[in-house]
Order: structure tokens, then sequence, then C-alpha cells
């Protein structure tokens, strides 16, 4: 990796001819977003000189509407503002984003607000919106002519990219906690490659991950959310995209975040704010929330405290997809809350479970254990009146119910077992 440097965050010709030559598109450098640091493209995810994390730095040029609207009904639609090459789509790919927006009147009446929106995003290929980040690393991974994909996973994640790389063509060896959800498992393994349970958390499945970059046996390796984090996080900004987009071109007055690592909440924040920078939307107000589980809160407690330091904790949560004890974009989260005037709020296991049974009451929606706690976090704000009922508000559900069953199956059984009669019938129904 060259330093370009640290002083003039200016691009050398060298760098915008390499981002010139269409691999990724309108990306230009990696950006530290601690000391401003920059560096050529490549798979690299921290600061040499501090240690800050890596993102994309772009030169957009022009985008329009109308470009965006000609474009496939995937996150493709949206290349000219992502690290990935003009023709993207025509490669093999998992083709994901441009899920529902579902105006969920419904609950929106059950809670007592005015405008109420679901993004579900369990419909995904892979029932997650991991499809959408691990596009976007799959084609840095064959831009840095790596021949594995690999992560480390607390489930969906795991299974998106296998299947990703089944469909690229490349190999794949995940990485997860030994004591994963069965279904998450199943899934994850059926695409092939190889699947690794580790005895553990996710946070020693990551460290794991983050010392075979530096073993020869990861060579040629690109892991989708460490050396190739700064392209796979991207893949969040779609979700921001497609919400504007779906609303008319207008970002939404409030939006509920599930937090595991972060990443997802401060992309999509970066992703209202290019939007808006852009002329793409109108220049407003907007308030982010973020929401965990109380049994792996750590972001929660940090704002509850007014600290601005992340105290790591061991996870003991039904929410294993949320299960990061030491998540790393976590004080850019507490930022992002404190700037917007959002909050960080977390719910218990029982109130996932009720809030997973109240979306799917009222909107037909069977969220995954990180989808209860957004709408527990939701429920919870607006009953506190931290979160404006009036306000237009969109609520994110990030995965599909089936892939975590056995948080609700204890409360879920047939109304009554009756023998074939209208009699029994009857009497089951009196």
């Amino acid at each position: 990796m060259a330093l370009a440097s640290t002083e003039n965050p200016t691009v050398s010709p060298g760098h915008a001819e390499d981002a010139q030559n269409q691999r990724f598109g309108p990306a230009v450098a990696l950006s530290c977003r601690e000391c401003g640091a920059r560096y050529d493209l490549g798979p690299s995810f921290a600061c040499a000189e501090c240690f800050g994390p890596l993102e994309i730095a772009y030169d957009f040029g022009r985008v329009t509407r109308e470009q965006i609207a000609e474009g496939p009904a995937n996150i493709w639609r949206y290349r000219s503002l992502l690290p990935v090459p003009a023709d993207v789509a025509s490669k093999p790919n998992m083709e994901p984003g441009w899920t529902r927006l579902v105006n969920a009147g419904n609950l929106a009446r059950e809670l007592g607000m005015r405008s109420l929106h679901v993004k579900d995003d369990s419909g995904n290929p892979t029932h997650s919106f991991k499809d959408r980040v691990v596009a976007i690393a799959v084609e840095a991974a064959r831009n840095f002519g790596f021949h594995t994909l690999s992560c480390s996973s607390t489930g969906n994640l795991a299974g998106a990219a296998a299947a990703a790389a089944a469909r690229a063509g490349l190999d794949a060896c995940v990485f997860i906690p030994a004591d994963l959800e069965h279904a998450k498992v199943v899934m994850a393994s059926v695409y092939g490659g190889r699947l690794i349970g580790i005895e553990g958390t996710y946070d020693d499945v990551n460290r794991f991950c983050s010392e075979l970059i530096g073993d020869e046996l990861g060579e040629k390796w690109g892991f989708v959310n460490v050396n190739l984090r700064p392209y796979y996080a991207e893949g969040s900004k779609t979700l921001a995209y497609e919400i504007a987009e779906q609303l008319g071109w207008r970002v939404p007055d409030q939006i509920v975040v599930p937090v595991a690592s972060g990443s997802q909440l401060t992309k999509i924040d970066k992703g209202f704010k290019e939007l808006i920078e852009l002329g793409l939307v109108e220049d407003r107000p907007y308030k982010i929330f973020a929401a965990q589980a109380e049994g792996c809160s750590p972001v929660s407690a940090a704002y509850k405290a007014g600290h601005d330091v992340i105290r790591p904790v061991k996870p003991d949560t039904i929410a294993k997809s949320l299960a990061i004890g030491n998540p790393a974009d976590g004080p850019y989260v507490l930022d992002i809350a404190r700037r917007t005037g959002g909050a960080v709020e977390d719910v218990t296991d029982p109130e996932i479970v009720d809030a997973i049974r109240l979306l799917a009451r009222t909107e037909g929606i069977f969220a995954e254990t990180a989808g209860g706690v957004t709408v527990g976090v939701l429920r919870k704000l607006v009953a506190e009146g931290r979160l404006d009922p009036e306000a237009e508000t969109v609520v994110l559900n990030t995965g599909d119910g089936l892939k975590t069953l056995d948080a609700v199956a204890a409360e879920a059984r047939p109304t009554a077992v009756i023998r074939p009669s209208l009699d029994a019938f009857r009497a089951a129904i009196a």
C-alpha cells in the first residue's frame, strides 16, 4: 500500500489514472476517518499513521435521478455512487437490493404514529441485508485478484458470502461462532465451500481472521469484513439510497437502525449526506436512532452514561446477529446519534420476541431477532416520548425470521388441535 500523503489530501495523477481504469468507478482513494490520511485503493483497512479505520473517498462527478432510474432494479442502479466499475451488473452476482419499503399503517396505528415504513431487507437473495455489502466486496476481491472469499460472521454474513462466492466462481471459507442458530449454519453450508465453527464469541472469530490475514494460509484471501472492509461497508449506503428514492427522493425525518458493529448505521448516514451533497434530495435535518439488544448493548450503555468510549462486553442475547461485544464503529454510532438528535436504546430478549410477533401480527412481516430489536426499540422510544410519532419514520428489518425460529418457537403453536368436526371447532373457538 502506498501512502499518498498525510498533509495534502489530494490524489496523485497515478491514483486518478487507476480510478479511471474503471475498476473502482468513482472511488479515488482510501481515506482515514480519524486523521484524513489518504492511500491508494487496495486491500487495506487501517491507517498506517494512526490505526484509524479506512473508508472510500470519491470523485462523483455529475449524478442525476434520471441516470439512476435507468439502472436495474437492484443495488447496481447506484453503481455511479459505489466503488465498482460501470459494467458491474453484467458480471455473475446475486443482484441484491431494491427490497420493499412497506407502508406500515397497521403498526403505526398500534404504536400511535402518523407515518411509518418498514424497509424489509429479508427479501434479498439470502434473506438478509448482508447481500448488499458482500456484493461490493466480491467486486473488490475480483479486482485484487483474490481467489477465496472469507469472513467472520454472526450468521447472515456467512450465508451471503458463501452464496456470492458460489455465484462469482470464487472459493469460500467462512468462520462463525460454533453456537450459531442451526438455520444459519445450514444456510451457510449449503452453498459449498468451507464453513468453520470456532469455539468462542464473534469477537474471538474476528480476531482469528485478522491473524489469518497475516499468515501464508490467508494469502490471496479476501476477508469481506476485514481487509475488504472499506469496500464491503459501502454496500450499506444503498439502503439510504433506496429509502430516499422509494419515498420520492426524500430523506425520512427519522430512521431506526439495528447495531452490531455499527457499520450499517454509519454508512446509512453517509448515504443520506451524499444524496444531499449531490443535490438529489432536499437538504433537511434527519434523526438516526440506534437499536441494540440489552444482552449486548455496549453502545447503548455508553450513550446512556454520556461516554465517548465503548466498553466491550461478552454477549448474552437471542439476537445473535447483533452479538458483537466490541463494535468497531461504536464510537461513530454515538457521534451520529448525538449529531442528528437521535438516541441509542436497547430492549430485553422478551421484548425482542414480543416485537417480532407485533410486526408479524400487524404487517405480515416475519423478522429475525435483529428486526425484533429494531421494532422493540422503536416502540420503546415512542412510548417514552423520545421519538416523534408525527414525523415520517423508517424502521429496518434486516433479516428473515425463518433463520431464527427458535426465538419464537416456544410461543408459536396452533390455537387448538381438534377432531375434524364442526362441533369440535365450535368448542375450540367459543
